[in-house]
């Protein structure tokens, strides 16, 4: 519509511009009457303006009026005598509804081209069946029928035709052919759906049987989101800010202390790792800037487990040297082929690969200072020479043999590389622990349950 002097909605028409033709002054309560080509009484408003074709004045006829079972509308209609232009549209009277809704017509016979259609400005128009849209605001509302909408969509297409043909023939093909179909539709050949979706709530589509239930339309009310929010111009309400949380997981935490060694001051480095198909793990590592001395250790960062864990691991293949591994502190190691047992704590807790475990097993056993200088004897030598060529061996895949880790507390791990399915060359046993391995771990003497009414009463 194109009026100079048009009305806001929801403002009596009087009160906007004298009309050659007046209207009947409704009674209070009874400005927007309910829409009957039978009510002699419901007459539109007559408002000159001006007309934006030619620029002269034309007339913009406003009816303010109720559909039944919905809302309170403005219909306008604008013609000019001058040119012949002529424009119609609706307005909702209304405001904004809560929630969106979205409509969506099965068209099964030609009843269903005759139902009535509110389409406002805001509604986005669809027909899935030939990946047909209108967008929301290409066109002014309108109050119509479905077949209406079919046929506006088929003057906009062919309205600039003449021009497509004469510059871009391939493409004015391609319209006729979907305009073809569109006209196809208003035959009702065939069922067809369409979709009117309105973040407003404003739109609406008849139900012939009302108040009853029709089986050929589906109403959803859904809440809008914040692009649809912004698209109306309603200020959506900002979300609540909730207070940043620090999150350990993406940062490397630091700390001072002294180094071991020389006891000079130093840094240590400590950052919370997720390990894949277990559990967290907190590694923390110290460098010593004046000594030089680098140290990392491994807590784990989760509590002592109900079961012990017992990983026996058959190495076959020199790619099991890549495996992931975690020792914490309270796990021992077993390797029966070479009949060496590392005890608990010893080494502390580690996360590094199979290959760099057993490595470090060779650095321990034959760097340890009782077994070398002139204190060894010759059959100690030899058996730590066979250790080492033994422990080369598997470390190139020529020996196999099996790895044992056995934690009571059950915070170690060995990769599976074939997670989350089982690992056919690794077992993993979980066992009730002994009251000795509890005792070693401190948990028979840890009460969590009941403690309060063991305590002395304090003065």
């Amino acid at each position: 519509m194109s009026a100079g002097g048009a009305v806001e909605p929801g403002l009596p028409a009087a009160a906007a511009a004298p009309s050659p033709a007046p209207a009947r002054d409704p009674g209070p309560g009874h400005l927007f009457r309910p829409i009957s080509a039978e009510d002699e009484e419901q007459q539109p408003t007559e408002i000159e303006s001006l007309c934006m074709n030619c620029y002269r004045n034309g007339m913009t006829r406003l009816l303010l009026t109720k559909i039944p079972f919905f809302r309170e509308i403005i219909v306008s209609s604008f013609s000019c005598e001058h040119c012949g232009w002529n424009n119609t549209e609706i307005q909702s009277a209304g405001r904004i509804q809560d929630q969106g809704v979205r409509y969506t017509l099965t068209v099964r016979a030609q009843e269903d081209m005759d139902r009535e259609v509110v389409k406002t400005d805001s509604a986005t128009t669809r027909i899935p069946e030939l990946d047909f849209e209108i967008p929301a605001f290409s066109q002014k509302g309108a109050l119509t029928t479905v077949e209406g909408l079919i046929s506006r969509a088929i003057s906009g297409l062919e309205q600039d035709q003449p021009t497509r043909r004469a510059n871009e023939e391939a493409v004015a093909e391609r319209i006729d052919e979907f305009i073809a179909k569109l006209k196809e539709l208003k035959q009702v050949a065939s069922p067809f759906t369409l979709i009117i979706d309105d973040p407003s709530g404003n739109s609406f589509v008849e139900n012939p049987h009302a108040p009853r239930k029709d089986d050929a339309l589906v109403i959803t009310h859904y809440n809008r989101t914040l692009q649809q929010e912004e698209m109306l111009g309603l200020q959506a309400e900002a979300p609540e800010e909730k207070p940043e949380e620090e999150d350990i997981r993406n940062e490397v935490l630091q700390f001072n202390t002294n180094c071991p060694e020389c006891n000079a001051p130093a840094q240590t480095n400590m950052k919370l790792v997720q390990i894949p198909h277990f559990k967290e793990v907190i590694i923390m590592a110290t460098n010593c800037e004046n000594c030089g001395h680098r140290t990392n250790e491994v807590k784990s960062g989760g509590a002592v487990e109900p079961l012990g864990t017992r990983i026996t691991f058959h190495i076959t293949d020199p790619s099991d040297m890549t495996r992931d591994l975690l020792k914490s502190e309270t796990c021992s190691v077993e390797i029966p082929e070479l009949e060496f047992e590392l005890g608990m704590a010893v080494l502390g807790g580690k996360f590094t690969t199979l290959e760099g475990m057993l490595k470090d097993i060779r650095e321990l056993v034959t760097k340890n200072p009782f077994t070398l200088g002139d204190s060894s004897s010759p059959g100690q030598t030899e058996k730590l020479q066979e250790f080492s060529q033994k422990l080369d061996q598997i470390l190139e895949g020529i020996l196999k043999a099996h790895f044992i880790m056995d934690d009571p507390a059950g915070n170690s791990y060995l990769q599976n590389v074939y997670a989350p399915e089982d690992d056919p060359e690794m077992k993993v046993e979980h066992y009730k622990r002994t009251f000795d391995q509890n005792e070693e771990l401190g948990l028979n003497d840890m009460k969590t349950e009941g403690y309060e009414t063991g305590l002395p009463a304090q003065r």
